[in-house]
């Protein structure tokens, strides 16, 4: 494997923490500059902290990047969904990009990763499940952790069912029928 420079990888890393979350993922959440501050916030956030070798580590580093996230949002937008929506999105396309993916060693934590929720991965999961424990939607900005946690379930019960990664249901369900 071909290693490549700091510079080269932190390229990489700031192309996909631009494209990682564009405009129509974070809308009206409240206040504006959301994107903006995700963006940043995934340009300095360092992804071997999430390459461990657990799940409920992987959990606990998700969650504090998420609660940090929430809180550098602009006031009136500082949402626990927004925040667990992007930084879903960011560590998707991480996995996603070939050199980031390598140099991180992010295969490690494909299967705990979860796919980021938005109304059609909650339609799509509704279509697919076959359990009744989910809760209504209710969009990104009003998503609490308990209710994100029951579509994340649902999501590894479907994912499993397909015999992909939840995390890679969101290319399945993302503005399916249109």
């Amino acid at each position: 494997m071909k290693t490549h420079s700091v510079d080269f990888l932190r390229t990489i890393h700031n192309r996909t923490a631009e494209a990682a979350v564009g405009p129509s993922a974070l809308r009206n959440q409240g206040a504006p500059g959301v994107i903006r501050v995700a963006r940043e916030y995934f340009k300095r956030l360092d992804l071997r902290t999430f390459a461990v070798s657990n799940e409920r580590d992987f959990v606990r580093k998700l969650d504090a990047a998420c609660d940090d996230l929430r809180k550098r949002f602009p006031k009136g937008a500082r949402n626990w969904g927004a925040a667990r929506k992007a930084l879903n999105l960011f560590l998707r396309d991480a996995l996603y990009n070939t050199f980031l993916s390598k140099h991180y060693h992010l295969e490690k934590i494909e299967s705990w990763l979860e796919v980021p929720l938005d109304q059609y991965v909650a339609k799509g999961l509704r279509g697919d499940y076959e359990g009744t424990d989910l809760p209504k939607w209710n969009g990104i900005k009003r998503l609490s952790p308990e209710d994100s946690m029951a579509y994340q379930r649902a999501a590894k019960l479907v994912a499993q069912k397909k015999n992909i990664a939840r995390i890679h249901l969101d290319l399945l369900y993302w503005r399916s029928g249109t």
